[in-house]
């Protein structure tokens, strides 16, 4: 990847809190317009990653380059050519849909003259044209993320900067978003999003899986899906819970999950699953069907996570 392509670049990223490494030498490429996930669950690390890589927070050691420019020494350059949404984004509930984009107009200095054309555009894509004189306080949970991304878009950034955009978003509203992000891409913006949901990561064109400040896969989403080499079934039973504490303590098994009254099981190879149905058996553990399944994303952060990778 040439150094032109490349829109964020870290190298060996760390920020410790006390005894905690939040972030632990993070390095990654993300090149311009992709759609780059960082998915984990809370605590992980994702808020943190983002904060360091909009110059809000400094490292404790590392660096990173935001549109060629440092996070050490070129902060006030890097807010010029970011959106950055947080978890709590700072909407006036007071205000009303047009007044919270004029403040972020007025935040960034965007000229008067190309405010109209900039306010019109963003205001049909997020569909809240029909809404512009409503009380932001008043807006649905996904009307509020919607205004949200506009309000951060108003300066036509390069890189647009979402930390868990559709958290609390009913799942309509949380479509409608990526829509949006979509649409944006196919403007050649790099969007940077973090995740803990793990269906959403398959949105992304790549997606890095972090665990306790630590990055333990960067890929596109099918291949990391396909870092699970070993067979992998489903077994669905009323006591889903009693058996996989039995399956767990069975040799072979490598990772076991819960989904309700289904388990996925990673196993060493297919011979060992005729064990596991003779142990449930045995044991008056009842079955109600068992197949070979394709992991899931969840399924190999999980079986990642219990392994050590």
């Amino acid at each position: 990847m040439n150094d032109e392509e490349i829109t964020i670049k870290t190298s060996n990223l760390t920020k410790v809190f006390g005894d905690n490494i939040a972030v632990n030498q993070l390095n990654l490429e993300i090149k311009k317009g992709e759609l780059f996930g960082i998915v984990g669950p809370d605590g992980a690390g994702k808020t943190t990653t983002m904060r360091l890589l909009t110059a809000i927070m400094k490292p404790s050691s590392g660096e990173a380059w935001v549109s060629g420019h440092s996070i050490l020494h070129e902060e006030e350059q890097i807010k010029e050519k970011i959106g950055y949404m947080s978890q709590r984004f700072g909407l006036y509930e007071d205000l009303t849909v047009m007044e919270n984009i004029d403040f972020y107009a007025d935040l960034y200095g965007v000229p008067q003259k190309e405010r109209p054309l900039r306010v019109e555009r963003l205001l049909g894509f997020s569909n809240l044209t029909p809404f512009k004189d409503r009380l932001a306080g008043n807006l649905s949970g996904g009307m509020k993320q919607k205004l949200g991304i506009a309000c951060a878009l108003i300066h036509t950034p390069e890189v647009l900067f979402l930390d868990e955009p559709t958290s609390g978003v009913d799942p309509v509203s949380r479509r409608d978003l990526w829509k949006i992000l979509y649409d944006l891409l196919r403007e050649g913006i790099t969007i940077f999003v973090s995740t803990a949901y793990l269906d959403e990561a398959e949105r992304c064109t790549r997606i890095g899986l972090i665990h306790k400040g630590n990055i333990l896969m960067i890929d596109e989403p099918a291949k990391v899906k396909a870092a699970i080499t070993t067979p992998m079934i489903e077994i669905s039973s009323p006591y889903a819970r009693k058996a996989r504490d039995m399956v767990s303590t069975i040799d072979g098994v490598q990772s076991v999950s819960i989904y309700g009254d289904r388990l996925h099981v990673a196993v060493r190879d297919r011979e060992v699953i005729s064990v596991i149905m003779g142990v449930l058996s045995s044991q008056g553990i009842e079955i109600q069907g068992q197949r070979e399944i394709v992991p899931s994303l969840e399924d190999v952060f999980i079986s990642m996570v219990e392994s050590g990778s």
